[in-house]
């Protein structure tokens, strides 16, 4: 309970309060009473100046209800300021009376805008000592503060255009006190409340908000211009920091408001378009809503808890002030009265550039560290010189007619003078000697900040815009005289054509000039928070977003530069859905979830995904295959039969082997060539066979080796023409053996076709068909060396392409009719009564042939690459080896080893 009491207290704002201070004029004592009493409020009497004063002058008016503080010094001509300094509660106004300003009873100082009033300062004292500008012109300004109210930025707005003691617009004392232009406002809602009234007049506007009003149309409001850069600009900055950090699944925190709903609706879309989902959106409550709930926190406890508590570890916030500072609340709450420790947020805040961390009087207990290595967009500003020194020489006890600076004093400093209203025992007394420097950042700042640099950038511009003004027409140049006096016929809106083409360097060296939109034409900064256990905090520039950059170039990022939030341990924050996918797998969408949700699933068979979380995967070049991973593509291995490996080596000594036994075997046919056996297998034919059967495996080491273009001619073509002289041999065999039966039966006319000339004829004739087949083959399309990428998926075969697939199986098929006939006659003859009859030996020696040739098709067909080429190598040597066993094997048998059987009396053995 005390918590809560604690709590309203802050809420309340009773830390330090400062009643308001109201001018009058001529009241009688009665009235001042009746007004203390109606309102609370102290009333000091000071008479209003009937005429404008000169430049050291401070100027005032008698307005009954006009909020004193403000800042005034007259010039030839006048640059107005509608600042933000202070807030107020205003009470809610009624229409039964008069319309009145009614305040209520605490004042809020943002003592870090106070800098803004400073800047001004300090560029028209600089622009009026130097003689290069404006010559024999004096600049002087007229600020007041809006108070965060649509009601003061309207009544002051046409305050500055009113020079008498009520609200005339456009009505000057005398013509001395020429406005000419307006900076202002702070944030887009009081920068349109301005532009409503000024536009009207045409009077020149130089707004240093970062977000446009609603009415961003220089049609709409053609007086307005802006000292930062284009919003848009801004959105695709935090667009481009989120990807190159790959934060594809962040949330967003905007202000439950119109500014919160344009903000949003200008960054959705481009998040979206970009493939980075919102994980969540969440709107902080107003102060109002704080307000009403002081009673019952948990509400505002749970609703933080859902924020911080959640799985997302990157947010990005709508750093106006609005929002800024509820989000503060809402964590101040959550810290405090819910008991938990600030330090265990863990999140990654990425701000936009409204945001300059400050903290409101009211706030100095709290905790800055929550945002310790924060990210955020800044607009582009540099060291000014001289301004450190001017601040420091800043004296409130000096009678300089700033109404600001004596209640930014005493709220900076916690302290109260000796003049003040506020009656608090327990507060220090002020004494004007507190130095600047020893304020903690967050409440007041030495080095110029980002919105105090577009101040001191349009005050700049806009003596630069009149300088050329002057100087370019003789119309407008009148004489000035030493008394200073301004030019008589100078009118505002004739600034307009020289603001729009202005282009200078100002005293700290940067560009200053307006794009087509009347917005400054510049980037942003990427500036890194860093926290430090006493408040005070770093800005540390770590990039930049140059819209005019090259569309790959327009971010740059120092990553080793930046300090991460301490709950990362230094290391970049993660900010997905899900773990990322790692190589060799791909992503696949999850039905029903955002598109940023999604599953991983290893890559296909041939494919790989060779970086993280990739839609698809890829296959590899043809020359490559994927490795087991599927992550990386390796180099294929060239595939051919070679000579130099095992397989290779043992088809080649088994070639060679049975080409020794061959000529072995012909060896002895030709040493007993004379004997009965040799001499009845028909001499000629028997030699023409193992002759045929010697280059048969022979033939067989032309598929050994890498392939080229002459073993490629060979390959096919010398194995059919071989073969189909050895079935021919045999075919013809066959046919002397049933013809010679044949011829031994009395009467018989067969006996004029045995002999040397019909076998000689029939290998002749069937061995010319092939070479006829073969022939048309070369002529057609014969083989050539090719490299097949794709048959295996980790080697690229060298191999023979056949160039013509029909002349390749007309080849087998024509040796299949031959070995087909020659069988079918050698069946027939199996059983003829002669004890040499060779028959029955060429019909198992072609039923060997048939099987492997058979069994060589589909195992030809199923093979790829060198196991391709090995299996018709391995049918070449079976079959030929076949032939040679079975039918020569016999016969050499009985010449060596039972000569006793090769004897003339057993060939006419009759069959009994």
């Amino acid at each position: 309970m005390s918590k809560l009491k604690e709590f309203g207290a802050v809420v309340s704002f009773k830390l330090n309060k400062q009643k308001t201070k109201i001018l009058t004029k001529n009241m009688k004592p009665q009235e001042q009473r009746t007004l203390i009493e109606k309102t609370g409020f102290k009333i000091e009497k000071k008479l209003a100046q009937t005429e404008c004063k000169d430049y050291s002058a401070t100027c005032t008016t008698n307005d009954l209800f006009q909020i004193p503080y403000t800042y005034c010094k007259i010039g030839d001509i006048t640059i107005g300021e509608i600042s933000t300094q202070f807030d107020f509660l205003f009470e809610t106004m009624s229409f039964n009376e008069h319309p009145k300003t009614k305040l209520g009873d605490e004042l809020i100082s943002m003592t870090k805008n106070y800098q803004h009033v400073c800047s001004l300062i300090f560029a028209v004292k600089q622009i009026n000592e130097n003689s290069k500008i404006l010559p024999n012109v004096s600049l002087g300004f007229h600020i007041y503060d809006n108070y965060l109210s649509a009601r003061m930025t309207h009544q002051n707005t046409l305050k500055l255009l009113s020079a008498q003691d009520r609200i005339v617009p456009n009505y000057n004392c005398d013509s001395k006190n020429h406005l000419i232009a307006v900076i202002g406002g702070f944030d887009s809602e009081i920068s349109l409340h301005m532009a409503t009234i000024l536009s009207t007049y045409k009077i020149l506007q130089i707004a240093y908000c970062v977000l446009a009003p609603a009415m961003n149309d220089k049609h709409n409001l053609p007086s307005f211009y802006r000292m930062v850069p284009s919003e848009a600009f801004q959105y695709r900055g935090i667009v481009h920091l989120l990807l190159h950090f790959q934060w594809v699944w962040a949330g967003i925190i905007a202000s439950d408001d119109d500014k919160g709903e344009q903000f949003l609706l200008a960054l959705l879309p481009m998040l979206f378009q970009h493939g980075i989902c919102t994980a969540l959106i969440k709107k902080t409550i107003t102060l109002t809503d704080v307000l009403e709930n002081m009673q019952s926190l948990q509400p505002l406890i749970d609703m933080t808890s859902s924020l911080i508590n959640s799985s997302v570890n990157v947010f990005v916030v709508n750093g106006d002030q609005i929002t800024m500072s509820c989000l503060k609340w809402m964590i101040y709450i959550y810290g405090t009265v819910g008991g938990h420790i600030q330090l265990s947020l863990g999140k990654m805040w990425i701000m936009t550039a409204h945001w300059d961390f400050s903290t409101e009087t009211f706030h100095r207990d709290f905790d800055t560290y929550v945002f310790h290595g924060a990210l955020s967009l800044a607009v582009r500003s540099n060291e000014v010189l001289g301004f450190r020194e001017f601040l420091q020489q800043l004296n409130p006890n000096l009678p300089k007619g700033d109404e600001f600076i004596q209640i930014f004093w005493e709220q900076a400093f916690n302290c109260l003078f000796s003049d003040s209203n506020e009656d608090n025992e327990d507060s220090n007394t002020c004494t004007g000697q507190e130095k600047l420097e020893n304020l903690p950042a967050t409440l007041f700042e030495m080095r110029m900040t980002g919105q105090s640099y577009s101040i001191y950038n349009a005050a700049y511009a806009i003596a630069h815009a009149l300088q050329k003004m002057l100087s370019s027409t003789t119309k407008l140049r009148p004489t000035m005289d030493h008394s200073r006096k301004g030019p008589p016929n100078l009118q505002h809106w004739q600034i307009h054509p020289f603001l729009r083409s202005i282009s200078f360097n100002n005293t700290a060296g940067d560009l200053v000039a307006f794009d087509e939109n009347q917005e400054l034409a510049a980037g942003f900064d990427i500036i890194n928070w860093v926290i430090f256990p006493n408040k005070s905090f770093l800005r540390v520039k770590v990039g930049s977003m140059d819209p005019q950059a090259f569309l790959g170039q327009r971010l740059t990022i120092n990553e080793e530069a930046i300090t991460w939030p301490s709950s990362f341990n230094q290391v970049v924050p993660v900010a997905l859905c899900n773990d990322k996918c790692h190589r060799g797998y791909r992503r696949k969408k999850i039905e029903g979830k955002p598109f940023c949700c999604y599953s991983c699933v290893p890559c296909p068979d041939g494919k790989i995904s060779d970086q993280t979380d990739m839609d698809g995967c890829f296959q590899c070049q043809e020359d490559q295959f994927p490795n087991q991973s599927r992550d990386k593509c390796l180099a294929k291995n060239i595939n051919f039969l070679s000579f130099m490996e095992t397989l290779g080596m043992i088809l080649a000594f088994w070639a060679l082997f049975f080409s020794l036994i061959t000529i072995f075997v012909l060896g002895i046919f030709i040493k007993y060539k004379n004997t009965p056996i040799v001499k009845a297998n028909n001499w000629y034919l028997t030699c023409s066979l193992l002759n045929s059967l010697l280059l048969c495996f022979l033939c067989s080491l032309l598929f050994i080796g890498q392939p080229q273009t002459l073993t490629c001619y060979l390959r096919q073509i010398a194995f059919g023409i071989i073969f189909s002289v050895a079935i021919s041999c045999i075919l013809a065999k066959t046919i002397t053996v049933v013809l010679a039966f044949m011829a031994t039966k009395p009467g018989s006319r067969m006996r004029k076709w045995v002999g040397k000339r019909l076998a000689s004829s029939i290998v002749f004739s069937c061995s010319l068909i092939q070479a006829i087949i073969c022939a048309t083959w070369l002529c057609a399309a014969p083989p050539f060396p090719n490299f097949d990428m794709h048959s295996l998926a980790e080697e690229i075969i060298l191999e023979c392409n056949e160039g013509s697939d029909v002349m390749f199986y007309c080849v087998f098929g024509y040796l299949g009719f031959l070995a087909f006939v020659s069988f079918t006659v050698a069946f027939l003859a199996r059983k003829l009564p002669d004890s040499f009859n060779e028959a029955k030996f060429i019909t198992f020696s072609m039923f060997v042939f048939c099987s492997v040739w058979l069994s060589f098709i589909p195992s030809y067909l199923s093979t790829k690459g060198k196991y391709m080429v090995a299996v018709e190598i391995f049918s070449i040597l079976a079959s030929s080896s076949g032939l040679l066993g079975c039918i020569f094997f016999p016969k050499c048998y009985i010449i060596i080893l039972r000569s006793d059987l090769n004897h003339k009396g057993q060939l006419i053995r009759k069959n009994i």
